[in-house]
């Protein structure tokens, strides 16, 4: 995981002032990958009790746009956020609990997958999302 530093850095990189704000928030994402606003508001608090929703959803806006985190929403849920930004990698998401875990690019090397007509595009990136039951799950009997 990022020190303070790393990530402090990683937002002037990316031509971004090193706010409270934002490093509650980047923080509250790195501690907790795959979670929601509310519970990165919730986590953020934490560390910054005066953190309004409004300075969440922007600091999500402004790091998502800067490449900082990214924003998945699988179909049928909300938007979720994570730090790992600097791969192709895809997502497990449990159909009961809706954990989700990340997985390995198919192939290794980004796209990952091939589509059987590009329509001329310059493709990067293959999204994947895999459904299923997590293990424990899949093991509970059923109610």
């Amino acid at each position: 995981m990022a020190s303070q530093a790393d990530v402090q850095k990683a937002l002037r990189d990316v031509g971004l002032r090193v706010t409270r704000p934002r490093m509650a928030v980047m923080d509250a994402v790195r501690a907790h990958p795959h979670t929601d606003t509310d519970s990165i508001i919730g986590e953020a608090r934490r560390s910054l009790p005066e953190l309004s929703h409004q300075a969440v959803y922007d600091s999500l806006r402004t790091l998502t746009a800067a490449g900082l985190l990214r924003r998945i929403q699988p179909a049928g849920s909300r938007a979720r956020y994570e730090s790992r930004v600097d791969d192709n990698h895809h997502h497990l998401v449990c159909r009961s609990c809706g954990l989700m875990v990340d997985v390995d690019c198919a192939v290794g090397e980004a796209p990952c997958l091939a589509p059987s007509d590009d329509s001329g595009f310059a493709i990067d990136t293959a999204e994947i999302v895999y459904w299923g039951l997590c293990p424990e799950c899949f093991s509970s009997p059923r109610s």
